[in-house]
Parts: structure tokens; sequence; C-alpha cells
């Protein structure tokens, strides 16, 4: 059974009627016990079945309280929207970093694979391998394919694994990096990072994966940032290195709430943004 149950939510729009489902990773793979607090799965069933938007939080984000704005526009735009539920800390920087980065400069890139793959040796977290964000993707798929029926969601299933051309790929701080980690190693239909991390080889240099050739065209990828976030001039540069277009990188300086650095992707000013990067879902 859902976790929750299926819920007819209008929290989103007065007037239309949005499915919304809590699901813990554990009901989808019972070997999960760690970081077990729900994925949020919303759609509307009344707009045509479009891409789907797979957004992966930050450090410390919770998946029940992502930014409501833009994954209303998302919707709107013609997608699904997953918040996925993942281990998110300890966080890359908190890891990465003195006596470990000096040892192993491919610290952040090796931490980032194990996050998100599970399938190499890194020892220095107690994720398991299916902890890993792909796994849980992929049970979580399964697991509504079997148990919302009138979701269709065997359209975004492949020989059992996700259909990486049907998926967007987007998320803030670490969750906007391992968007776009993913796109390095397969073709997706989409990357919007926003605020995507700063990684390091040494306390000058940026990781050498972000050079790393990307599975994923370019002209695909998009990146964001708020101006007077203390890290912006390196995210910047971390966006150069990944030949983003110039184009798809956008400095934000609009004023901003309590944080710059979550502000363009909560900051419903953004709205006409957040449009020109999903495009149309479907």
């Amino acid at each position: 059974m859902l976790t929750g149950g299926i819920i007819r939510d209008n929290s989103f729009a007065q007037t239309d009627s949005y499915i919304r489902l809590e699901i813990t990773p554990s009901a989808t793979d019972h070997r999960i016990n760690t970081a077990d607090t729900p994925h949020l799965v919303i759609y509307n069933p009344d707009i045509k079945q479009g891409k789907l938007l797979l957004f992966i939080p930050g450090t410390g984000g919770d998946a029940r309280k992502g930014p409501t704005a833009f994954f209303k526009t998302a919707i709107e735009q013609g997608y699904r929207v997953i918040n996925l539920s993942y281990i998110n800390t300890p966080a890359i920087i908190q890891i990465c970093k003195n006596e470990n980065l000096a040892n192993c400069p491919d610290c952040a890139e090796l931490f980032r694979h194990y996050r998100i793959y599970g399938d190499n040796n890194f020892s220095l977290v107690d994720d398991q391998p299916h902890d890993a964000i792909i796994n849980r993707f992929t049970k979580l798929l399964k697991y509504l394919v079997e148990f919302d029926k009138q979701g269709n969601w065997g359209m975004y299933l492949e020989n059992g694994e996700p259909k990486w051309d049907q998926i967007v790929f987007t998320g803030q701080s670490q969750g906007g990096g391992m968007s776009i980690y993913i796109a390095k190693k397969v073709v997706v239909a989409k990357v919007i990072a926003f605020s995507a991390g700063w990684d390091h080889a040494n306390k000058d240099k940026i990781a050498k994966w972000y050079f790393n050739p990307s599975a994923t065209p370019t002209e695909r990828l998009y990146g964001t940032y708020n101006v007077a976030e203390t890290m912006a001039k390196t995210i910047d540069e971390t966006y150069r290195a990944m030949s983003i277009p110039d184009d798809h990188i956008h400095a934000l300086d609009l004023p901003f709430g309590n944080k710059a650095h979550s502000d363009g992707v909560k900051n419903p000013a953004y709205k006409q943004l957040w449009i020109e990067m999903l495009g149309k879902g479907n």
C-alpha cells in the first residue's frame, strides 16, 4: 500500500487537482533503513503525460518540503515531479577536506560516485550500496508502476532501468552536483543545477571531475547561482569547466530572503527563468 495513500491535493492551484504521494524508501526496498523519510511524488492527472522531473535536494534537505513554486511551475509545463529522499549528510565538503583531500585529490568524485551508484569503494561514510541515489530512484519507479496504476509510471522504465532520455535531473547545492554528475555518465533529457556545489581537488583548484566529458550534450545543461553567495565565483568556475553554454549560466541578483544559496530555486520571482530552463515537458 502506498505510504499515506493517494491524496488529492489542491495546494498547488485553486482550480486544478493534483496527486500527491509520500512513499518511504523502505517500502520500495526492504534493505533501506537509513534516511527513510518519504519521497515526494506530485503530478496532475489532467495534464498530458510528459517527462519526469527528478529533484535531488541539497544537504539536510527533506524531500517532503521541496520548493513548491518551482514544482508547481514544472507541473504546469507538463512534467511530473519526484523529490527524492536519500542520504544527504554529511556533505561532500564536510568529508573531502583537509587530510582526506590531501591524501586523495579525487575524494569528491569518489564520494559522489558512491552516493549515486554505490558500486565503488569509499570508506569515509557509512552509506550502504543499496542506499545509493540510483537504486532508490529505480526502486521508487518500480513501486509506482505496481501501486499507482493510473500513473502509467512504466513509461519511465526500460528493461528495468530508468529511461534516461525521459528524465530531467535537477537539484540544489549537493543535489545539483549529483544531477550534473549523473549527466556526465548517461544521456539525460536535461539538467537544471541550482547553486550546484564546489568540489575541490585542493584548496586552490576545483575537482577534476568537472572537466570530464559529458555523455549528455552540454546544450542540455543549465546552471544558476546567486551573486551574493559566498561561493558564487567558484560555482561559476565549475559551470564553465563543464562547458555549460554562457547563455545557460544565470547569475541571479534579485533581492532574496534568508539565504542567497537557495533563493534561485525557491523565489517565485524567477518563474519566467524556470519556464525558460524547463521548456515543455509534454
